[in-house]
């Protein structure tokens, strides 16, 4: 096999992993009618599964990225597949509300160690110039993973039932698990073998070192501000929204979730170019996306529902440009930390979208407990979503000061050729 085409070959398989990741991430937000159901939850309660979740998701970014310093990332994404599949599985047979939370917090635990892995894996074996394209087609391509969660997976739920539907997520997500053992490499052959594990003393040292570095919280700031709303939408509660706050059908729900996929995979690309030949642009274009989704929840906010149906499809385009948005988080902590950190510099950044959506998601909940009586309203969540808006003055805050502080000097082995700190224009 050419060296070429193992590199494609390389990428594709931890393109699988992380498809496969998002649609177990997912699998819930198109169950959560029939998990309300099942396990008798009030939205509070429901909102607490991708809660726990999300929150055990965040809290091990940071760990996994001082993880895929040590271990590489062949290993930690083969570990991955392997705890998802058991908490699909776990879920399928579980009939009790206890079983049923831990095992999302094995998917929890399994998605943390994927995406900052395979991101590794990208940086490792393509030039340079080419990751931040490699990078959103990642991002882009993985999100397919909803299309799987929206329609066959739905599907099988609707037809077959629960048991079925995620038993089937648990069997492909082993299959991932075997394809990425067996094909994946951490880098290609004759490269620069990894510096010695460090010792304790010295991984808190390198962590202390990313947070400090202003262009690893500008990624953090970017990740928060652009993904959280897609991620509550897409992962519990867009579908009960759009059933009961706007009277679609589960199919229209589902729909619109599948043109929330497209709409990433046609954006994706465009983003990924455009951070490689204008990085000093960047921020400009994150703080366009945040604007962006701001105007159309307003735009649907203000007209009492059900809101035209072009209305809704023209949000879930917007809240879709806020994945190809997420992934430009992570071009900032590559460009602005050197190899060593590259993982931990990743795991602070992936902390801060996915804190910023499972507070989103327990926040509506909460919100919709208490105006709606346990109950999903039209009113109750028009409410509930009104909570975004201090999240993005926020982030889009965090934004700015971090580009006003962010080092004008380059930092060795961290930034390609043709782009430095001290060119950017923006963060003077």
């Amino acid at each position: 096999m050419s060296s070429q085409r193992r590199i494609w070959v390389i990428w594709a398989v931890g393109l699988s992993a992380y498809l496969v990741g998002v649609m177990h991430r997912t699998s819930f937000g198109v169950a959560g009618l029939e998990a309300a159901e099942r396990f008798a939850a009030t939205p509070a309660v429901l909102s607490g599964f991708v809660v726990l979740q999300l929150l055990v998701y965040a809290l091990l970014q940071v760990p996994v990225g001082i993880l895929l310093d040590r271990f590489g990332a062949r290993r930690l994404i083969t570990a991955g597949a392997l705890t998802m599949a058991a908490g699909q599985l776990t879920l399928a047979l579980a009939t009790e509300l206890p079983v049923a939370v831990a095992a999302r917090v094995l998917v929890g635990t399994g998605d943390a160690l994927t995406f900052i892995s395979v991101l590794t894996v990208i940086n490792a074996w393509f030039p340079a110039r080419r990751v931040p394209l490699v990078t959103q087609l990642t991002g882009l391509l993985g999100q397919l993973g909803q299309i799987l969660s929206a329609l066959p997976l739905a599907a099988l739920l609707h037809g077959q039932g629960w048991t079925a539907a995620y038993t089937s997520a648990a069997a492909l997500g082993l299959a991932v698990a075997i394809a990425a053992a067996a094909v994946l490499r951490d880098r290609p052959a004759g490269a620069a073998a990894p510096p010695r594990p460090a010792s304790p003393r010295q991984v808190l040292g390198g962590l202390r070192r990313s947070w400090s570095e202003p262009g690893t919280r500008l990624g953090m700031w970017t990740h928060m501000g652009t993904q959280s709303s897609g991620t509550a939408f897409a992962l519990l509660w867009g579908v009960p929204y759009l059933v009961t706050g706007h009277g679609l059908s589960e199919a229209e729900a589902s729909g619109l979730l599948t043109l929330f996929v497209i709409a990433a995979a046609v954006a994706g690309p465009a983003m990924g170019e455009f951070s490689a030949r204008r990085p000093a642009r960047r921020s400009r274009l994150v703080a366009a996306v945040i604007a962006l989704m701001a105007l159309a929840w307003t735009a649907v906010l203000l007209v009492p529902p059900p809101a035209p149906r072009w209305l809704l499809a023209l949000l879930v385009v917007a809240m879709a440009l806020g994945g190809p948005g997420s992934v430009v988080g992570f071009d900032f902590a590559r460009t602005f930390n050197p190899g060593h950190r590259q993982g931990t510099a990743a795991g602070i950044v992936n902390t801060g979208g996915f804190s910023a959506a499972l507070l989103l998601s327990l926040t509506i909940g909460l919100v919709l407990e208490a105006t709606g009586g346990g109950e999903y309203t039209p009113a109750s969540f028009r409410i509930a979503w009104t909570v975004q808006y201090a999240l993005w003055a926020l982030t889009l805050t965090g934004i700015f000061l971090a580009h006003r502080k962010a080092h004008r000097a380059p930092v060795p082995g961290a930034v390609p050729p043709r782009y430095r700190p001290a060119d950017d224009p923006s963060l003077t």
